[in-house]
């Protein structure tokens, strides 16, 4: 058996630790099929549970399953010991727990040549534990308070602990995502929500979507072994690359990020593929006339969306789309805060946060830190391209053309150091091309401090109104050498027999014991006194 392996993993040339992951990671499809044929909910945990650790223990070892059980016993005491804080409490041990086995395996380093451990999956399982502990701490806040997504996923009720474990290793589902919430998990498995019959009749077949998404893993592995002989990443260091003028550098870079990519769209298709079978993948009925299924839940990526992408702003919707979300909900939108918006600092924190989830290496938080700045600058060109008016339509038009090809040069120069991953190697291909994709973006956004789009100005009549509105909330002017000045009814809005719209106000003047009676209406147009 060993030497067959060896055999068939020089065939496709791979490691054989990296054959026996592949095989591992195909096998969630009929591992993932057979659930649907399990009786009872508790039986589909019990088994999601099973099956997961067992893929793990034959990709991985043993000792990857202790390594996950640690994230997934705290995060579980967290949440039956100290419910009002077993967000953060989970938040801290989970990524506490992932840096030191990033430090301590240093992953980056056994994928670039050949090697896999049980990190990667990791990595996914530790937003898992987090989400699920978040939802639970969500559960005992008042709902008024929330956000739509907080309202969805929160939970009232403490998870069992097969129903957790099954959630946390369903059928191999942490070996590269999608990340999914516990309430998703249990409906599924409950055939609660959208999973349950309807009037739209029985459950929707699964199986052209996962043949589909088969298909497209198939597509993507062809490419992704042709490309990588021909854009190698050790071109980089070789006197040949030196050799070339600024364009094809440039373009080197970028056919190096495009190489790279179809890698994970390879995986990403394959996991999509699993979701979609088991039925998990499921996100609800269209709409239209005729109802149709749609799958986008176990969709990771949208191949066409980030090759093609008008703006860099689009990227997070398209690529990773599930820990994209993850970090929209969980570390994004809470650093906001209630009434403010968000600006570049939350941006900047949840790449910070991407990063280190990713591992420690210098490449990874150099990239992240060239995404805020890329998704800035392609802000900056869009309030410039909406600020176009109508009739300059061939100017509108200029500015999408920039914003894509912005969005194409800064990607593929900053995924040099997510696939490098040294300090030395990001710097010197930076460098080999001037640092262009890390100086436009500042370019740009020093910019959009000077050609600002003008803002919609409140006008002057709008601000007499409001300057209007807070004195007669007073209940009394002072008192002065010319009298009192009293108001005796409440700022109104009416309109006129002609339509016209106007506040009027009534107030009493006295001088010397005589009272002068005032209307003043303030029209929407024009001033007057009755």
């Amino acid at each position: 058996m060993g030497l067959e392996m060896e055999s068939m993993a020089a065939a496709i040339g791979v490691s054989v630790l990296v054959l026996r992951f592949l095989l591992c990671f195909v096998a969630t499809i009929p591992v993932s099929f057979i659930w649907r044929l399990v009786p009872s909910p508790p039986a589909k945990h019990l088994y999601a549970f099973a099956s997961g650790a067992l893929l793990s223990y034959l990709s991985f070892g043993f000792s990857s399953n202790l390594h996950f059980l640690v994230p997934m016993l705290l995060g579980y005491a967290s949440m039956v010991f100290a419910r009002n804080h077993c967000g953060i409490i989970t938040f801290i041990l989970g990524f506490g727990y992932l840096i030191g086995c990033h430090v301590f395996y240093m992953s980056g380093d056994a994928w670039k040549e050949g090697g896999i451990d049980a990190t990667g999956a990791l990595m996914v399982l530790t937003l898992k534990v987090i989400s699920c502990a978040i939802n639970y701490n969500d559960g005992v806040l008042k709902e008024e308070g929330l956000r739509e997504s907080q309202k969805k996923n929160r939970l009232i009720k403490l998870p069992s602990l097969i129903e957790y474990f099954g959630y946390c290793l369903c059928c191999g589902s942490h070996f590269a995502g999608p990340v999914y919430e516990m309430k998703d998990y249990l409906d599924w498995t409950k055939g609660k929500g959208i999973w349950s019959r309807s009037e739209k009749g029985p459950s929707p077949s699964p199986y052209g979507a996962t043949i589909r998404a088969l298909l497209q893993a198939a597509f993507c592995m062809a490419l992704y072994v042709y490309l990588v002989p021909q854009f190698p990443l050790s071109r980089f260091t070789e006197p040949i690359y030196q050799e070339w003028g600024f364009w094809k550098r440039l373009s080197y870079q970028y056919m190096s990020g495009f190489t790279a990519r179809w890698k994970y769209y390879f995986i990403w298709s394959i996991s999509e593929a699993s979701i979609i079978l088991s039925g998990l993948g499921f996100s609800g009925w269209t709409e239209s006339s005729l109802p149709k299924p749609g799958w986008d839940r176990a969709k990771n990526v949208d191949i066409i969306g980030v090759e093609f992408a008008k703006s860099s702003v689009q990227l997070p919707l398209v690529w990773n789309i599930q820990v994209s979300t993850w970090l929209r909900h969980y570390v994004y939108e809470r650093l906001v805060k209630p009434g403010k918006k968000a600006g570049f600092f939350q941006l900047l924190a949840t790449q910070t946060v991407s990063a280190v989830w990713h591992g420690l290496y210098p490449g990874y938080i150099i990239f992240f830190v060239q995404s805020a700045l890329m998704i800035a600058g392609s802000r900056a060109i869009y309030r410039w391209q909406q600020d176009v008016p109508p009739t300059m339509d061939v100017v509108k038009k200029i500015l999408v053309f920039i914003n894509f090809a912005y969005t194409v040069l800064v990607l593929n120069y900053s995924c040099v150091g997510f696939i490098v991953l040294s300090l030395h190697e990001t710097l010197a291909s930076y460098g080999s091309v001037h640092f262009i994709g890390t100086i436009v973006p500042i370019a740009l956004i020093l910019l959009s401090y000077v050609i600002k789009p003008p803002r919609p100005a409140k006008s002057k009549a709008r601000k007499e109104d409001v300057d209007l509105s807070k004195r007669n909330h007073a209940n009394n002017e002072p008192e002065g050498s010319c009298g009192r000045l009293e108001n005796s009814n409440p700022l109104a809005v009416q309109t006129d027999v002609a339509g016209n719209k106007f506040v009027s106000v009534n107030f009493t003047v006295e001088l010397s014991g005589t009272s002068f009676n005032f209307t003043l209406e303030r029209q929407f147009g024009g001033l007057r006194f009755v």
